[in-house]
C-alpha cells in the first residue's frame, strides 16, 4: 500500500515510516520538511496521488491555546479535504489518552476539536490513543520544576516507548478502518511522582521530586485515572528501565 505519513520526519513519524518500509508498504514522509504544509494545503494534492492510507502524527508548533487550536483544525480540514479528492480509504490519527477528561487543557481541547472533524468526515477512519512518550519524560518534568524541585501529582502514570507507539500505528494503518479508537499504553502503570523520582535519578537529575496533589499537567489538575487508558487497552512489552538501558539515555 502507499501509505502517507504527516509529520512523517517527526519523533514517531520517522519511526512508523521506518516499520512500514520494512514491511514492504510504500511509506511517504509528508511535513513542510519535504514541502507538504498541511495549513496551506502546499503539497498535498501532490503527495496524495494514489495513497490508500494517510496517517497524521504532526504537531502543532506552538502550544498556545488560540495557535494549537488553529493549527490542527485549518490542518485537519485541509487534510481531509484532500483525501476526499484522492480517494484515499483510511485516515489514521494519532491523539492522547485522556483528552476528555481534561477539556480545560487547550491542547487537548484541540485534539478533541481534530477528533470530531476526522468522525464527521466521509472517509473511513481510526484514532490511536497512546499515553505519554517515555522521550518526553524530562521534557514533563521540565515543565513541572519550581527551581530546584518538581512538583509532580500523586496519581496513576503509563507512558509508552514511541517505538511502540508506532508499532501500533503501522498496526492500524494496515488494517482495516476501526471508525473508533484504540488506546495503547506502556507495560508498567505507576503512581506518577514515585514514576518521576525514580527517573530523574536514572537520569542523573538532581532536582527533588514533591508529590503535589494540586501540581499541574501543563496547567491542568490531574485527577487520579487522567492519564491513563480505560481497560482492554493495547499494552507495550518494554519498561522504562529497559528503555533506557536500551537507548543508552540513562546516566
Amino acid at each position: 500500500m502507499k501509505i502517507v505519513v504527516i509529520g512523517g520526519t517527526g519523533l514517531i513519524g520517522s519511526k512508523l515510516v521506518r516499520k512500514l518500509g520494512e514491511q514492504g508498504h510504500e511509506a511517504v514522509p509528508a511535513s513542510p520538511n519535504t514541502g507538504v504544509d498541511t495549513l496551506t494545503g502546499e503539497g498535498l494534492a501532490e503527495v496524495l496521488v494514489g495513497a490508500d492510507v494517510v496517517v497524521d502524527v504532526s504537531n502543532s508548533p506552538s502550544w498556545e491555546d488560540d495557535a494549537v487550536m488553529e493549527f490542527f483544525g485549518t490542518s485537519t480540514r485541509n487534510l481531509l479535504a484532500a483525501e476526499a479528492e484522492a480517494g484515499v480509504g483510511h485516515h489514521v490519527a494519532l491523539s492522547i489518552v485522556g483528552t476528555e477528561r481534561l477539556p480545560e487543557n487547550g491542547y487537548f481541547r484541540a485534539k478533541i476539536a481534530q477528533e470530531g472533524l476526522i468522525e464527521a468526515s466521509s472517509i473511513p477512519f481510526s484514532l490511536v490513543h497512546a499515553t505519554q512518550f517515555f522521550e518526553f519524560v524530562k521534557g514533563i518534568a521540565d515543565s513541572a520544576a519550581d527551581g530546584d524541585t518538581v512538583r509532580i501529582a500523586p496519581v496513576l502514570f503509563q507512558p509508552i516507548a514511541g517505538d511502540e507507539v508506532a508499532q501500533a500505528l503501522a498496526r492500524v494503518a494496515t488494517g482495516a478502518p476501526l471508525n473508533g479508537r484504540v488506546e495503547v499504553a506502556g507495560p508498567e502503570r505507576l503512581r506518577m511522582d514515585d514514576f518521576f523520582r525514580s527517573a530523574l535519578t536514572a537520569l542523573g537529575d538532581p532536582r527533588e521530586v514533591v508529590t503535589d496533589p494540586h501540581a499541574h499537567y501543563f496547567g491542568s489538575e490531574l485527577c487520579q485515572r487522567s492519564l491513563v487508558p480505560d481497560d482492554g487497552a493495547v499494552l507495550g512489552k518494554v519498561g522504562y528501565a529497559d528503555w533506557l538501558r536500551a537507548t543508552g539515555s540513562g546516566r
